[in-house]
């Protein structure tokens, strides 16, 4: 029976996604490098290794693509599955980007122009993922700990979006191979917010006195270091920061209203629905 392929099937996104399609009767795989024995359908699938792309593709028309993370360059990984997926016969194959450009990551645009090219193939470019603001993120191990936001962005403003309504754009390009997709979709928040934004909201509903600790991008990059990140990705992340800080990053879009029929969620919201997170 034809179904989605989903890789990062146990991440951020592509676990609300599985459950999506799921519950609208969609096949969904979940594919991961420990994928869990009790998922109805698993398949251990490894950037690194090759020989697991074919098994996890076997009788999957659609395929959601959750590219290598952590990586300033995943296009060497992601291609050859690009090959196999069209040999494989899929239909659809929406892969999850980013709408910020990481510094000293040229293969990026050439990453989506080969998904674009590929038969039903979609980028959604996300910005940040306000689940950056949960455990075990850097960021709310933070706030959590010394409720304190560090950021070398000042007061610029990202487009914040629920990974949840990532999940939902997704599913509405996966679910029915008759729905009319562009080829790239910009998915964001309602509207821009800055770090001092957010420690506002977070004070404001749940009690938990949040400050910003405004630090330079050198000390952010040596944060991201510390944190495990590997030292290539940890100074281009700390360097997406002076772009949120320029104003360059400052976009919202409709695409989430256009595809799932609701607009997505305000960080208001999802702070409401988290809000244990700051209170324990």
């Amino acid at each position: 029976m034809p179904g989605v392929l989903v890789t990062g099937g146990t991440g951020k996104t592509g676990k609300v996604l599985v459950q999506v399609l799921r519950n609208a009767g969609v096949q969904a795989r979940v594919a991961s490098r420990n994928p869990a024995a009790a998922d109805p359908d698993p398949i251990r699938f490894d950037w690194n290794d090759p020989t697991t792309y074919g098994p996890a593709l076997d009788g999957m028309d659609r395929v959601f693509l959750l590219p290598p993370v952590e990586s300033v360059d995943p296009l060497p990984l992601v291609e050859p599955f690009l090959r196999r997926a069209q040999r494989a016969g899929v239909q659809r194959l929406v892969m999850l980007g980013s709408a910020i450009v990481l510094p000293n990551a040229p293969s990026a645009v050439e990453m989506a122009a080969q998904v674009q090219a590929q038969p039903g193939g979609v980028v959604l470019r996300a910005s940040g993922f306000m689940q950056n603001f949960l455990r075990p993120h850097p960021l709310a191990e933070h706030i959590h700990r010394l409720g304190e936001i560090r950021t070398a962005a000042g007061d610029g403003r990202l487009g914040w979006v629920d990974a949840r309504d990532i999940a939902a754009s997704a599913a509405a390009l996966l679910a029915d191979l008759e729905v009319d997709a562009r080829s790239d979709y910009l998915i964001t928040g309602p509207h821009g917010m800055s770090y001092p934004q957010a420690a506002q909201i977070i004070t404001a509903q749940t009690g938990r006195r949040v400050r910003v600790e405004r630090i330079t991008e050198e000390e952010q990059a040596a944060a991201h270091r510390a944190s495990g990140m590997p030292p290539a990705f940890a100074d281009a992340l700390a360097a997406v920061e002076r772009g949120i800080k320029e104003g360059r990053e400052d976009q919202v879009s409709t695409a989430v209203l256009e595809l799932t029929g609701r607009p997505p969620r305000t960080f208001a919201e999802f702070v409401s629905d988290h809000a244990y997170e700051w209170t324990q």
